[in-house]
């Protein structure tokens, strides 16, 4: 593994946490949030995907591989006091679950996750970012669709698309069936997981909360209403109420 993040406050921090960006994106693009975990008094790393913000990619595109790919970032006994995922990222993170530690209270937050989709949305999803990839829309253009945006936030999203390598289109033809539902049954007792699912009526969302188990215990779903997918951009204060943590407090 190349290590390639970006990091955010002092290492010295009590608190940690670990933001996995979603397809096409990359780690700077959790400049907001991640400041906002700082002034919490938060370590924040945040690492590049394979194929993402530079990096190369290989002939090995499974949501496993990505997972492999970070598990280098939890040796030594190395622990996060939260983890946050975005889309893609939710899907990696789920992944991730069983090297978590045993002993260490976690809480893992999925932003809108890509937990299930069908051969056909698949296919879409596929289209859908060979399109983007070969028209990398400007940063005016993202402003003008998502006025909750930060000029900040659309000039990262355009960012993005330009770093990424668009052998990432493998991550589509490699991953079917896409189902990873299933994988939250198994929960550690030590390990709290948020799902935060965004509003259909908002644009694209690709969590449905029907595809995440409800009888699990230390899982809570919520569904988010008037925003879209990208719900660190366009609230991050719903997930800094997430994070059930001592916070300052006025």
């Amino acid at each position: 593994m190349t290590i390639s993040a970006t990091q955010w406050g002092s290492p010295t921090a009590t608190r940690r946490a670990f933001l996995i960006h979603g397809i096409t994106m990359s780690s700077n693009s959790w400049e907001g949030l991640a400041q906002l975990l700082v002034a919490e008094g938060f370590f924040v790393v945040a690492p590049n995907l394979l194929a993402h913000a530079w990096r190369r990619g290989n002939t090995d595109y499974r949501i496993s591989a990505f997972a492999e790919d970070l598990r280098p970032y939890f040796v030594m006994d190395t622990s996060y006091d939260v983890i946050i995922a975005h889309s893609f990222g939710g899907a990696v993170a789920v992944s991730l679950l069983p090297f978590l530690p045993k002993k260490k209270e976690t809480t893992v937050i999925l932003l809108d996750p890509g937990l299930e989709f069908t051969e056909e949305q698949n296919k879409m999803n596929l289209n859908q970012f060979l399109k983007e990839t070969a028209n990398i829309k400007p940063i005016d253009v993202h402003m003008a669709k998502n006025p909750a945006w930060s000029r900040r936030d659309c000039m990262l999203r355009t960012q993005g698309f330009s770093m990424c390598d668009r052998t990432a289109v493998e991550i589509f033809r490699q991953n079917s069936p896409w189902s990873l539902g299933d994988l939250l049954r198994n929960v550690s007792p030590h390990v709290k997981i948020t799902v935060l699912v965004s509003d259909p009526k908002c644009g694209v969302g690709i969590c449905n909360s029907e595809h995440i188990p409800c009888d699990v215990e230390r899982l809570t779903v919520r569904a988010l209403t008037g925003i879209g997918h990208w719900i660190q951009y366009e609230c991050p204060d719903v997930i800094m109420d997430a994070i059930p943590l001592p916070r300052a407090r006025l």
